[in-house]
């Protein structure tokens, strides 16, 4: 059986663009879990827009990969399977905008703990891969203020 190494820095960035790529998916999930939900034109476009972001960002995170060769880990399956019923489970009772925009809030502001702290604990970043982190920040940092006005 062959060992393969990769070197500290290879891996560490792969590590950090497969968390990018599973951050994006499970703000996916989040968004697609409540978008029908939504009682008010405004969030479903404020909701729609936040899916393309990530969409976007995901895209950039596979193409990055794909550049250098690389298989990125994606969400479990499981994961997915039961965050989306976490959502809708959320959501049976009450369903306004207001309850949306908090679990929304809830899930970006743990988007951005783990992303800060990826950020903080990697050393020799690729500069792609560090600016795309950023990108992802800002994003989630946004999500978060454009929630607050549903709540």
């Amino acid at each position: 059986m062959a060992i393969l190494f990769l070197g500290d820095d290879m891996k560490t960035n792969q590590e950090m663009l497969s968390s990018i790529l599973k951050t994006t998916q499970m703000g996916q999930i989040g968004i697609r879990s409540v978008l029908n939900a939504s009682a008010s034109p405004a969030m479903e476009q404020a909701l729609r827009s936040q899916l393309q972001e990530y969409d976007a960002i995901e895209q950039q995170a596979q193409t990055i990969a794909g550049a250098k060769g690389w298989h990125l880990r994606e969400l479990d399956p499981g994961v997915r399977f039961m965050s989306n019923m976490m959502a809708r489970m959320k959501l049976s009772y009450n369903c306004s905008d207001s309850k949306i925009a908090a679990m929304m809030v809830q899930g970006n502001t743990r988007g951005v703990v783990k992303g800060l702290k990826n950020i903080h604990h990697f050393k020799n970043r690729d500069p792609q891969i560090t600016e795309l982190s950023q990108k992802l920040l800002d994003c989630e940092n946004q999500n978060i203020r454009q929630m607050e006005g549903f709540l």
